[in-house]
């Protein structure tokens, strides 16, 4: 199974961007997908999740501008941003919780995507 995301890039303040990711592989079912990020000199954080009934949450200083979704049939989960802020200056890594395929459960990350906002 793997994971490739893209959508990532340089975007003025106040700009939006839109993320993808993809799980590709054979994939029998996701428990959950999710956006963390890490910015330099910090922990990762959790922005958004969504599980497979489509329940979701968002980290407090994303919530009204970022908006996770997620197409089931696709593997794909996506994150809009608006309203961007130099603060969500960040690697952006997709997650996908409890995958079940060929190997068993396991949980897997993309590669990173780099979001810049700046003017």
């Amino acid at each position: 199974v793997q994971l490739v995301e893209s959508g990532g890039g340089l975007v003025q303040p106040g700009g939006s961007l839109r993320l993808s990711c993809a799980a590709s592989g054979i994939i029998r079912s996701i428990n959950a997908m999710a956006w963390y990020r890490q910015a330099p000199g910090k922990e990762r954080e959790l922005v958004a999740r969504i599980n497979s009934g489509g329940w979701i949450n968002y980290a407090d200083s994303v919530k009204g501008r970022f908006t996770i979704s997620r197409d089931n049939v696709k593997n794909t989960v996506y994150l809009q941003m608006s309203s961007l802020k130099p603060e969500d200056t960040a690697i952006y890594y997709c997650h996908a919780e409890r995958v079940r395929s060929s190997t068993g459960w396991n949980d897997y990350w993309g590669q990173g995507t780099q979001v810049t906002v700046s003017s």
